[in-house]
């Protein structure tokens, strides 16, 4: 299976994609996608911005093939106008995946550190150690591009949990019982 994974954010957007057989990971290549610098950008050029993500990550899918991908969710900032933009990027990636007809999964970066790195507050170094590690490369990755095999990476793990989990059992929707008519989650 090839995965794709996504570190959203306006300025750079990091991107890997890994092939997962199983227990192992095969790297198969990553980058960013830059906003800045891009005429319009200096100037606020929102909508300019988020067609160079949209596009970008349509031209990754297009020239890798993935067969999924999993994005990083959006945490709150201090400053509350920075989420907002984080999140329009976010969006951005979202729906160049999905006009693609991928099967996208989200996870935080607490959950991804904690899958690659083995605890939740890992910094970024020691998230490009281990994926380096993990991957076998040659040299340590970008740090946003470190992000997104993490999270390629993470989501293989999980990806053979959940089908494990499948085959041995019923994984239906719940409803939640504290809701009157319930709440399907």
């Amino acid at each position: 299976m090839r995965i794709l994974g996504i570190d959203p954010g306006l300025q750079t957007t990091g991107w890997g994609v890994v092939d997962a057989e199983g227990p192992r990971h095969a790297y198969v290549a990553s980058g960013t996608i830059k906003t800045t610098g891009a005429a319009g950008a200096e100037t606020g050029d929102l909508p300019g911005r988020l067609k160079i993500l949209f596009d970008g990550v349509r031209e990754v899918v297009s020239r890798y093939g993935p067969q999924c991908a999993a994005v990083e969710i959006v945490f709150v900032n201090v400053n509350p106008q920075s989420t907002l933009l984080l999140g329009q990027a976010r969006g951005a990636a979202l729906t160049a995946l999905v006009s693609c007809d991928l099967l996208v999964s989200e996870y935080t970066a607490l959950q991804m550190k904690k899958a690659v790195v083995g605890h939740g507050h890992a910094k970024k170094e020691q998230i490009q150690a281990m994926v380096q590690r993990l991957l076998n490369l040659p040299g340590l990755p970008g740090k946003d591009a470190a992000d997104a095999l993490g999270l390629a990476i993470m989501h293989a793990q999980t990806r053979v949990t959940f089908e494990a989990m499948a085959r041995h059992g019923s994984l239906k929707r719940k409803q939640h019982a504290q809701y009157r008519g319930g709440r399907t989650y």
